[in-house]
């Protein structure tokens, strides 16, 4: 037997796997072309439409689908990509070629995707030519819909491992979840798409590994290490012996975990921190147990507009909203308020182009425009949240003005209500998401105008330090454990405690154990997190002290860099055994 040979990459999400792998080719390796007579070209552009047409109906059906089985956020990329082959100039583009070159379609969409890669191609790597695929994977599906070339056949049934030469979310949703045992990819970045869906999928995935696919045969077998981010060829017995051992003690360790879920997230020292979900649809209900969460954190509401063709009626939402209320009754729920604009567009609401889409017309800002919106979006959350635990949250928030003119809207709604003989809540919290650095030099004031706050350190992040993390150029500088950041968050939980008033964080920086300890001692009353992560979360927190994290707090708060941060978290994350 071949000795296992095994290869390093990088690590995109944790986890083992073993089992056969197959190769997926997101388009042929060699594409036609041909000269079309003058007298031919405009079937030639006919049958390039109708090859859009069917790549735009695939693109739906895998929106779809992991919009089912991930959530309308992790879907939307689909949709991205959809309007990027309903892009006018990019069509037009390849028509013009088609025409003025006289080629078949096959060649003139080879050529706009080489162009595509060559604009980035001096630029280096894994992120930039994740972007580049970002970009050009679209019209690949369109070059696979006019060579009509199907994937290399899968087998017809059972688990396999999918090897790719670049991570794409078209390679993520090209089999069914349940049949996905893990990815692995010649190249790949770690922050993109595709890769937010494998982490998504709970699916091991490794990127990084050039050279694989030639040393690889359909069917082979791989073992792939998730969280070191290795792949083994051929593994022999005793490598398959081991690999087994250490998966058995990690299925048995996350079940540990979730036998403990429900137990408070409680120090030995008597500190109290709240984990609740960060959802976006009632399928997020499918995929958690009530039963082991504080409540709803972060209820993204926007993805309710999205999966609709037409802005959905004030009955509509109220009845959304009574479900997930009903559903987590009577732990609370906290709703934001529309936060669409930048990645967040619908359909069919049209929104100003901007240079600069995260500094533009989104979040709080798009609802105080269109106040209508809002209202009616408050008046089915307050018609919802009669009898139960019920919390406004408002996204995008950068002054003192916004959230007055926001409180005048919001009185004016519950007053509406009670005329016309509706039933609310006498006291429904209202809270900010502190994302703008602006609200950290007014944060005291706040203070006294809102009920509680919620840092969405996503965007906190890259406001702070001046990084697009999707702009593949700046994107190594997006770090959440720069000292900046750090010091920010602290200065938000002392301005919370001293006026008494809640304060939590909802960003993805919260998923990590031993940053979750960090917010304990820094003085955060509770987390929102993906579901996946609230075991891990809750037994990290049951596994220390207060004062345990109230000292790696002020050791943190000590550092000037973020390698002597992220060395503090490591040596945490070792005394909690993570």
């Amino acid at each position: 037997m071949a000795r296992a040979r095994t290869i390093h990459g990088t690590s995109v999400s944790p986890g083992l796997a073993l089992g056969p792998v197959h190769v997926v080719r997101a388009a042929p390796d060699a594409v036609p072309n041909w000269s079309i007579p003058e007298e031919e070209l405009a079937a030639e552009v006919e049958r390039l439409r109708r090859a859009i047409a069917v790549a735009g109906d695939e693109l739906l059906r895998r929106q779809r689908l992991v919009a089912e089985q991930s959530g309308e956020r992790d879907a939307q990329i689909f949709a991205v990509h959809r309007m990027i082959l309903q892009d006018p100039g990019a069509v037009e583009e390849v028509e013009e070629a088609l025409r003025a070159e006289r080629v078949n379609a096959e060649t003139a969409v080879h050529q706009l995707i080489l162009r595509l890669e060559r604009t980035l191609r001096p630029l280096e790597g894994n992120s930039v030519r994740s972007y580049s695929a970002d970009l050009s994977d679209p019209w690949r599906e369109v070059l696979q819909a006019l060579m009509n070339v199907a994937q290399p056949g899968l087998p017809v049934d059972g688990k396999v491992i999918l090897a790719a030469a670049v991570l794409t979310p078209q390679v993520v949703t090209s089999v069914e979840r349940e049949r996905l045992l893990a990815i692995v990819a010649e190249a790949g970045g770690r922050f993109s798409h595709a890769a937010v869906l494998a982490r998504a999928f709970g699916v091991p995935c490794v990127v990084g590994l050039p050279g694989l696919l030639p040393r690889l045969e359909q069917g082979m077998q791989l073992a792939v290490d998730g969280g070191r981010g290795t792949v083994e060829l051929r593994p022999g017995e005793e490598q398959i012996v081991d690999f087994v051992e250490r998966r058995t003690r990690l299925e048995e360790r996350r079940a540990s975990l979730a036998e403990r879920a429900a137990e408070p997230a409680r120090t030995s020292d008597g500190g109290a921190f709240g984990v609740s979900v960060n959802i976006e649809s009632l399928r997020d209900f499918d995929i958690f147990d009530v039963s082991h969460s504080d409540g709803i954190g972060l209820c993204r509401t926007e993805f309710l507009y999205m999966e609709r063709p037409q802005f959905p009626s004030e009955d509509e939402q109220f009845r959304m909203y009574r479900r997930v209320l009903e559903r987590m009754a009577p732990k609370p729920v906290t709703l934001r308020t529309l936060d669409i604009g930048g990645d967040k567009q619908l359909s069919y609401f049209q929104t100003p182009r901007e240079e600069n889409p995260a500094l533009g017309w989104r979040g709080l800002r798009v609802s105080l425009e269109w106040q209508d919106l809002l209202r009616v979006q408050l008046r089915a959350a307050l018609r919802a949240g009669v009898g139960r635990d019920l919390r406004i949250l408002l996204p995008m928030v950068s002054s003192l003005e916004e959230v007055d003119a926001t409180r005048r809207i919001f009185d004016g709604v519950r007053a509406s209500l009670l005329e016309q003989g509706w039933e609310v809540e006498a006291d429904v919290p209202v809270g900010i998401m502190v994302e703008v650095p602006s609200v950290l030099f007014c944060i005291e004031a706040l203070m006294a105008k809102v009920d509680f706050v919620s840092v969405g350190t996503n965007d906190l992040v890259q406001y702070i330090l001046a990084v697009d993390r999707d702009n593949p150029w700046v994107s190594k500088l997006y770090e959440p454990h720069h000292p900046a950041v750090i010091r920010a968050l602290a200065q938000v939980a002392r301005a919370a405690r001293a006026a008494g008033k809640p304060c939590s964080v909802c960003g993805d920086m919260a998923d990590d154990p031993a940053t979750a300890v960090l917010l304990l001692g820094l003085g955060y009353d509770s987390v929102s997190v993906a579901p996946y992560f609230l075991p891990e979360i809750k037994f990290a927190i049951r596994r220390t002290t207060l004062a345990a994290a109230q000292e790696l707090a002020a050791e943190v708060l000590a550092e000037t860099s973020v390698e002597a941060v992220k060395q503090a978290l490591a040596t945490m994350r070792e005394r909690l055994h993570f």
